[in-house]
């Protein structure tokens, strides 16, 4: 460049050698599914790199390139992070990526049963592995079922998994087309994909999936991405998500008004406060009625100070 302001730079691409040890690996995830990285954009330098250009001499009092990650981090500046790209390799149950593909800030590219054969497995539970309908959360699931009836779940399972593939190959052995005979798979059987994100949004499909209310199996695959992948690629990136968004507890201005009510208001304003809120209304049977977000409090209140909050536990003991 002739431009005598400009200054020639020599530009390296940005690597993480603890992701460049593993790359193509496979990674387990459930009976016969996977991860494994196939490519990658930026590391931790690329994010303190991008943010240093767009904030310019706002950044110049985080000296630190750690400390600058972590600023972005905590103050919710996401464009930097999207600096970062990673391209997975993925193989999960069709029920599974159903959950995973409404995540739609990533590009795709499934494998397709209209042009090739389906591939031939599908996902099986053990029999210790049957989970219960949760009674409290119609999307969730809670406790185990008996292993004895897991035992014949499994049975069960298997068989029905066998007949729909020997029913599919035998469309396919009379000349039925793909995309007709693939039909009567199961949601279990196996399927694969390329996916493509940045790493905004990648924290994003973590902070969902690995939370301990998403599904077991999406959870699965998540915590693989988390732990293997994305603590290899950006470790401080990684460490600085853990800390302010993945291990966090999130108060809203009501949690704050209960724990200030509770530290100083009294008995009296307390009670106003929860009744209020419509916390102490009762069932037909006399005992409290079930209420998400007094739930949702009492965990929050549990991990902060290691315990129920008093007067929930007066008030089981009561009804």
């Amino acid at each position: 460049m002739n431009d005598k302001n400009s200054t020639d730079v020599r530009l390296v691409r940005p690597t993480s050698p603890a992701l460049d040890e593993v790359l193509g690996q496979r990674f387990p995830v459930l009976d016969d599914g996977f991860v494994r990285v196939v490519d990658y954009l930026g590391n931790d330098a690329a994010i303190v790199q991008a943010a240093r250009v767009s904030y310019g001499d706002g950044t110049k009092a985080v000296s630190e390139d750690r400390a600058l990650v972590r600023y972005l981090m905590r103050h919710r500046h996401t464009t930097p992070f999207e600096m970062c790209e990673i391209k997975l390799h993925v193989r999960v149950p069709m029920d599974t990526w159903r959950q995973w593909i409404r995540h739609r800030t990533a590009n795709v590219n499934e494998y397709s049963t209209r042009y090739s054969i389906a591939i031939d497995r599908a996902q099986q539970t053990p029999p210790t592995e049957w989970r219960a309908q949760a009674g409290t959360n119609r999307q969730g699931s809670d406790g185990l079922i008996e292993t004895n009836t897991g035992h014949e779940l499994s049975e069960r399972e298997l068989e029905l998994q066998k007949l729909a593939r020997d029913v599919y190959e035998e469309r396919l052995s009379k000349g039925v087309a793909r995309e007709q005979a693939r039909k009567d798979l199961p949601l279990s059987t196996y399927t694969e994909a390329y996916w493509k994100i940045d790493l905004h949004n990648l924290f994003h499909f973590l902070a969902l999936r690995m939370d301990s209310h998403a599904q077991h199996e999406i959870r699965e695959y998540a915590t693989v991405i988390g732990h293997e992948v994305v603590a290899r690629w950006a470790p401080v990136a990684w460490q600085a998500f853990r800390d302010y968004l993945l291990e966090t507890v999130a108060l809203s201005s009501i949690d704050v008004k209960l724990i200030r009510t509770m530290n100083s208001g009294g008995r009296e304003a307390l009670h106003a406060l929860l009744n209020e809120l419509r916390w102490l209304e009762l069932d037909q049977t006399g005992r409290l009625k079930q209420n998400r977000e007094r739930s949702e409090f009492a965990r929050k209140f549990e991990a902060l100070f290691g315990h129920a909050p008093d007067w929930l536990a007066a008030l089981n003991e009561a009804r």
